[in-house]
């Protein structure tokens, strides 16, 4: 199993430049990976963040980011298109720099602030499913899967649960689009996060560790020592990401609603979390 950071533990919005400088830095932490949350692709030369990688010997993960411009199940066709825009690029970054998943919550937009009928809600998840199975098929041509996350009830309506993104995955009906779990998410949500793992088992293609609290992984409620035999019982074997968002960066603390510290620095979230989970996993 390798070990991964997300690049919102340090900064947003990241860019070449952020890479050159996290990259040597998340190595000598001791990961295998490093998660590259992608805001802006204007900020992003793919083939320079490759070498970046290569040289620090580090695999790279792309991440997506999906505000309201950018969802798939959108009433305007123009920000349905411009969401598969950005998926496509995601899915050709991920090709130029060997990451086999992009992840993210790309079936929607992250925080819509209003509330559909069920009529609505049923065109909503039809447009999602038809624009994922489109992504998928160009994913494909390229051998990238998509892992799609299933979100908190604070910031999206559509997909909360595993058992919800099975019937999704079943809906779009691609053997390239799984999920991707946090649980931090599955925490708020799951009745059982142990129960939803073996739920989603083979489908699972990317994972978050991430505290209830979005502190240090181990310092918190999340059941820890269940879900790592979870993980082993459902044969997963792919990345183990940290993701966590701190006051210091400012934006993504406003937009996930951070209003104290949650943990002693940036650095300790990575390098005391991955201690924890290399215990727990390795």
């Amino acid at each position: 199993m390798k070990f991964g950071v997300n690049t919102f533990v340090w900064i947003s919005p990241c860019s070449t430049t952020s890479v050159k400088e996290l990259a040597p830095r998340v190595k000598a932490m001791g990961f295998d990976i490093l998660e590259i949350s992608v805001e802006n692709p204007e900020l992003i030369d793919t083939k320079i963040v490759n070498e970046i990688l290569k040289d620090n010997q580090l695999e790279g993960i792309i991440c997506g980011a999906f505000g309201p411009d950018r969802n798939i199940c959108s009433e305007d066709p123009k920000i349905r298109e411009n969401a598969k825009t950005y998926i496509r690029w995601l899915i050709d970054a991920a090709y130029d720099i060997g990451s086999e998943v992009v992840c993210g919550p790309m079936y929607s937009s992250v925080g819509k602030d209003h509330l559909e009928n069920s009529e609505s809600r049923r065109n909503e998840w039809d447009m999602a499913v038809s624009g994922i199975r489109e992504m998928a098929d160009y994913g494909a041509a390229k051998s990238v899967k998509l892992a799609f996350e299933p979100l908190n009830r604070f910031e999206t309506d559509m997909i909360n649960v595993v058992m919800q993104g099975k019937k999704f995955i079943d809906d779009v009906g691609r053997n390239n689009v799984g999920f991707h779990l946090d649980t931090f998410h599955m925490h708020l949500e799951e009745k059982s996060t142990t129960v939803a793992i073996h739920q989603a088992g083979e489908k699972i293609f990317h994972f978050h560790a991430s505290e209830n609290d979005r502190g240090v992984p181990g310092t918190g409620q999340v059941r820890w020592q269940e879900i790592a035999q979870a993980l082993k019982d459902a044969g997963y074997q792919g990345p183990v990401v940290i993701e966590s968002f701190t006051s210091q960066v400012k934006e993504i603390a406003r937009a996930v609603c951070i209003w104290r510290e949650v943990a002693p620095s940036q650095d300790a979230i990575a390098v005391q979390g991955l201690k924890f989970l290399k215990s727990l996993l390795s």
